[in-house]
């Protein structure tokens, strides 16, 4: 992550998720729980009884905020004319499939911010990076799209 947009992550909430990146995992713990989970009861079955994982857990592991109004309803957006409202860049019709994009072209169009960035540009190219880690560390696609 470029210095210069550290403080716009931060301040959107993201930088925990940035940081899980450089942190070890544990595979036999990993093996180990993988090995107690009961997918019928959605737990996890220990010596001590069965434990499971809550929304307030991952918040507090991933670094996330879940306070604040639920987001819900349904989705008809135009990705290509936000994109273009959003981070100043609209993507082709072949970096687009549904309501995904790919995160090869956006990768390729999202840039350093250069010494002389205002406000603005620092502002996008943290929208981009956010998105960027959003696409591929919490909803991660195999066809490499962000959804």
């Amino acid at each position: 992550m470029d210095p210069s947009i550290r403080p716009y992550v931060i301040r959107a909430g993201f930088y925990g998720i940035y940081r899980l990146g450089h942190i070890i995992i544990d595979w036999p713990l990993i093996t180990c729980l993988v090995e107690r989970w009961w997918p019928e009861a959605h737990t996890f079955h220990v010596p001590v009884g069965e434990m499971t994982i809550t929304l307030q857990d991952v918040a507090i592991i991933l670094g996330l905020r879940i306070d604040g109004p639920a987001i819900t309803g349904t989705c008809m957006l135009d990705v290509a004319e936000l994109c273009g409202e959003l981070l100043e860049v609209t993507p082709p019709a072949d970096a687009l499939r549904g309501l995904t994009i790919s995160i090869r072209w956006l990768c390729q169009q999202l840039s350093t911010p250069g010494p002389d960035a205002d406000e603005v540009d620092l502002d996008r190219s943290a929208r981009g990076f956010i998105l960027v880690l959003m696409g591929s560390f919490l909803f991660p696609d195999k066809k490499g799209l962000i959804p």
